[in-house]
């Protein structure tokens, strides 16, 4: 009586072993199903190096804030130049330009480059106010733009800049840019010296 018993006895405990390996086994294929889904699936990634709140963008049109971050990168970058980084700058300029715009736009910066090179007059641009206009896919950046004869300044001229983008699924590309001409002053040639900013390359 007390062998059979025992047998019973170890019969339970053997079988309660096998589902207990055999759920360790499952949970173990299950997560290496997981690990290896983990790793390969693609992620997306707000990045906020200088920002307050994270960024995002959305096929149904522009944001505000990020008109308004584009703008200052594109008046930074469009604005600033020397003799030495002309090639830098006129494919960073292009690489954030709409194709109906591109031929017209690297014409203009062909000219500008070409004065420059050689020169040591350089330029850079202080940005002090910012009107963007989401809707009508627009911009206005006001500030001081500085012309550098080698070290020492020899203009510091304040000036409004206008951009014209168009926006795609969700990428945003200039498609024209220009001086903001007041009322009653001359407007500069589409050819501008060294010592000018671009002007309505559009």
């Amino acid at each position: 009586m007390e062998v059979g018993y025992s047998q019973a006895q170890a019969q339970r405990v053997l079988k309660q072993r096998n589902m207990l390996v055999l759920a360790c086994a499952s949970l173990g294929v299950i997560s290496l199903f997981a690990l290896v889904g983990a790793a390969s699936k693609d992620r997306e990634v707000v990045l906020q190096p200088v920002l307050t709140n994270p960024l995002t963008i959305s096929s149904q049109g522009v944001s505000r804030q990020y008109l308004e971050l584009v703008t200052r990168d594109a008046s930074v970058l469009m604005f600033n130049r020397t003799p030495q980084n002309l090639e830098y700058w006129i494919e960073s300029v292009l690489k954030i330009t709409h194709p109906s715009a591109y031929g017209k736009l690297k014409g203009e910066l062909l000219k500008i480059a070409n004065d420059q090179r050689g020169s040591s007059v350089a330029q850079y641009f202080t940005i002090e106010a910012m009107k963007v206009d989401p809707a009508g896919l627009t911009s206005e950046v006001t500030g001081v733009l500085h012309t550098l004869v080698g070290r020492q300044e020899v203009s510091a001229i304040k000036r409004t800049f206008r951009f014209d983008w168009t926006y795609s699924g969700v990428e945003l590309r200039l498609v024209g840019f220009g001086a903001v001409v007041p009322p009653g002053e001359v407007t500069k040639s589409a050819a501008p010296t060294p010592t000018e900013s671009t002007d309505a390359v559009q």
